[in-house]
């Protein structure tokens, strides 16, 4: 029998989209002959995903999950926002959710674990709710934070169930003040980021090149002013402040009043709790952001399928 190699399996996965063990499995049955181990998938209906893997995947469903002191996020994409709707789908994402909050947020590594209740792994779990839905599935991304003393609170927007939703924010909080009044602080800075999406915690955390071009647009715009340079250059700072006031969620006003900065707000719960607190991190993610979508025009797809012809 020939030798089945890591490059064979990987090979199979790619043409067929079939989990990784499957694709070993299909290897070994035909004796290491490709095609016919891509027959052997074909014939136990593990390849019926193929055909779906190359369409777009920017709908579909994020998961938040939270326990005491630690909060998973993770992002599910699917073809359609019917699938949303689709309560094995919605199972899938608690459950993957669930995954990434007890096993970290470590994708590949994640692929590989046992999904509960299956026999499969996580990968091949995936493979075969495409083949079932009949949709494109991408396992896209997750976060867990953490603090070692505190709370990790979560937030759901366009909820279809308490823990999944179009947007879903994780915050964390260090603290050692009560964990019930804490929660309620969390909760409400969960729902101000749902809202205001900022980018970075502080300032410190702004990526210089964002810096850079952001810096240059605003001493082109003074330019237009026709002021001297040295005016030119105070401008572009008090600019600059109004933009990490934009980005960075300590220096954003608070949307539950829209009066108080968010560094201000903790301090004053900090007080309040008779203990320091510390916004130290958040996650919040948008379904579908930074995809893209493709739009067809059907007239124009007929036209070019005719023109091969």
């Amino acid at each position: 029998m020939a030798e089945i190699t890591a490059s064979m399996v990987k090979d199979l996965r790619e043409q067929t989209g079939a989990g990784m063990m499957d694709c070993k499995k299909a290897l070994n049955e035909a004796g290491g002959d490709m095609d016919a181990a891509v027959d052997w998938l074909r014939k136990k209906g593990l390849a019926a995903a193929a055909k779906k893997a190359g369409r777009v995947a920017a709908e579909g469903l994020v998961g938040v999950k939270t326990t005491g002191n630690r909060g998973a996020v993770l992002e599910l994409n699917a073809e359609t926002d019917f699938v949303a709707r689709n309560e094995t789908f919605q199972d899938l994402v608690e459950t993957l959710t669930d995954l990434v909050l007890a096993e970290g947020d470590d994708l590949d590594a994640l692929r590989g674990k046992p999904f509960p209740g299956t026999g499969r792994t996580v990968d091949e779990e995936l493979t075969h709710q495409v083949a079932t839905i009949g949709e494109n599935m991408n396992l896209r991304r997750a976060v867990v934070l953490e603090v070692s003393s505190g709370v990790v609170c979560g937030y759901v927007h366009n909820a279809v169930r308490p823990s999944l939703g179009r947007i879903g924010v994780l915050v964390a909080l260090e603290s050692e003040a009560d964990a019930a009044r804490l929660a309620e602080l969390g909760k409400g800075l969960a729902m101000h980021v749902a809202a205001a999406a900022p980018q970075y915690l502080t300032r410190d955390e702004v990526d210089a090149s964002a810096l850079d071009r952001e810096r240059a647009v605003l001493t082109e715009q003074a330019r237009d002013s026709g002021k001297p340079e040295n005016i030119i250059e105070k401008m572009v700072e008090g600019r600059l402040r109004k933009y990490y006031e934009e980005v960075c969620l300590l220096e954003q006003t608070y949307v539950m009043d829209n009066e108080t900065k968010v560094q201000k707000v903790v301090e004053a719960a900090a007080k309040d709790l008779g203990s320091p607190v510390a916004l130290t991190a958040f996650a919040r993610f948008n379904l579908g952001e930074g995809i893209e979508k493709q739009e067809k025009d059907f007239a124009a797809e007929v036209a070019q399928q005719l023109n091969k012809d």
